[in-house]
């Protein structure tokens, strides 16, 4: 391995060029299985809702605050040890607990192992994240960190895509076809000796894609290399000792920049997991789109969709920041403000007009996720090479609460709410309830209360959905609070 022996005013790459691209790309690709792991709940959400008899506010509990606590509260410890140990080894080891875990999802017996699962998930995707962009701030030197961050930034989108272009139709898979997979390793007796009863296409989606990461955790440490820290910084950068987590913390105090940028983030990404949550359900729900076919028509496009915007405001960025560094939160803050009445467009147009939803949902999603490379350049980009993993731990540790832990719950929530709402509007909430309306339970009522029940069990959501949509406005305003004092507060650009 080269590499570079003339260092300029702007920092040094660490390694020949192809090995840094082979690095970014296993990153992104780690980036990538994570967030399959994490949305694939979301994609196969109305299968779980209907198979243990689950309120929308009991789903959004599931998808939503105990992953998001345990994911918090992980991160920070993690990012410590990453600050000081060697990281190619603690995501290593993350990567095989988080896709052993999604596995263990799909023998779940009730929503207890479920969410003890899904528990298990939070806490090994909590380690991978900090030290991977510790180590893409080694490789690359700080003026070309945005766009490799962009790059980086892909994966939660590819994560999204992929989980809905194989987990959809995995999930929608036959019982027998899972009995002729399993038979493939000779366990295609496994659903008659743990009495998963029938439609079991969902349990077999988990277990298909989490068996996979354990093998490829051994390829990451066999493969990736610890750079040394801060190689990549400026030689004139003042260099700093390791910091403890109260030391960057009152760092991190100073750094106006870094605080709206992460009430931002947080904001958006509440969005985002809401989203993520509940998009398969309500195109169920108002158009009789099955997981399926969701994936396919709109999961897989949207996450394209996702990722390309991702990566075109790493490249409008990374051209525009040698002018001002403002641009890094100013373009966020105008894309997603954008967003934000194109969603609602999409989630309120009639079956008749579905390629029109589409194509307003696919702008919409281009535009949201520009943020993703911003909110990493600024969280690392605010504090020497030394405390760079907890920097981005704490931002994420906000980011986990807020957004992954209230996104789900409060669209769960409201949909409940809107549901509740509409039956006692149409006279009949003596009668009917929300929990009597839900799948499992809604063949014991008569026709016309399963009509009435189909009508609000879709329009609850909906609304749910488009209100959500408005936190995005005051997620623009605080990126462009960012972007004021960034000038004076970036280390290194």
């Amino acid at each position: 391995m080269s590499h570079p022996t003339n260092p300029t005013a702007q920092g040094r790459d660490f390694g020949s060029a192809s090995y840094r691209w082979y690095v970014l790309i296993t990153l992104t690709a780690i980036y990538t299985l994570n967030f399959i792991d994490r949305a694939l709940l979301g994609v196969l959400a109305q299968p779980v809702i209907s198979n243990f008899g689950l309120s929308d506010a009991e789903f959004g509990f599931l998808a939503g605050p105990p992953f998001a606590l345990f994911y918090a509260l992980m991160g920070i410890p993690i990012a410590l040890a990453a600050d000081r140990h060697n990281r190619v080894t603690i995501i290593a080891v993350c990567i095989a607990l988080w896709s052993l875990m999604t596995a263990l999802c799909g023998f779940a017996t009730g929503f207890l192992f479920l969410l003890i699962a899904r528990v298990g998930v939070a806490i090994g995707e909590a380690g991978s994240t900090p030290p991977s962009n510790s180590l893409i701030g080694d490789y690359y030197r700080a003026s070309a960190r945005a766009k490799a961050l962009a790059i980086f930034s892909t994966g939660v989108m590819l994560g999204n895509m992929l989980a809905y272009l194989v987990g959809g139709p995995l999930g929608q898979m036959s019982d027998e076809a899972v009995k002729a997979a399993l038979g493939f390793v000779g366990l295609s007796q496994l659903p008659e000796w743990l009495d998963w009863g029938s439609d079991y296409g969902w349990r077999f989606a988990f277990i298909a894609l989490g068996v996979p990461g354990v093998l490829f955790a051994f390829v990451v440490w066999l493969t990736l290399r610890e750079p040394p820290r801060g190689y990549s910084d400026p030689p004139d950068l003042p260099k700093s000792e390791r910091m403890g987590i109260t030391a960057t913390w009152n760092l991190l105090l100073t750094k106006r920049s870094y605080w709206f940028m992460t009430i931002g983030a947080s904001l958006i990404a509440m969005v985002g997991f809401g989203f993520a949550s509940f998009q398969a359900p309500m195109m169920q729900r108002l158009h009789g789109l099955t997981p399926g076919e969701f994936a396919l028509r709109f999961g897989v496009p949207l996450s394209v969709a996702g990722a390309f915007g991702t990566l075109l405001a790493g490249y409008v960025i990374d051209a525009l920041n040698q002018r001002t560094i403002r641009v890094v939160a100013i373009w966020p803050a105008i894309t997603m403000a954008l967003a934000a009445p194109l969603y609602i467009l999409a989630f309120n147009q009639p079956g008749d007009r579905l390629d029109l939803a589409l194509g307003l949902w696919l702008l919409a999603a281009l535009l949201h996720y520009g943020y993703l490379g911003a909110q990493y350049t600024i969280g690392q980009g605010v504090v020497p090479a030394s405390s760079r993993a907890s920097a981005i731990a704490i931002m994420l540790f906000i980011i986990a609460l807020v957004g992954n832990g209230l996104g789900p719950q409060i669209v769960g929530l409201m949909s409940d709410g809107f549901m509740g709402a509409a039956l006692e509007a149409k006279g009949v909430a003596d009668t009917l309830s929300v929990s009597a309306c839900n799948p499992k339970a809604a063949s014991l009522l008569s026709p016309d209360q399963q009509r009435i029940c189909t009508m609000v069990y879709a329009e609850g959501l909906q609304n749910s959905m488009s209100l959500t949509a408005l936190f995005m406005l005051p997620a623009a305003w605080c990126f462009y609070l960012s972007s004021r004092t960034l000038e004076r507060e970036m280390l290194a650009r």
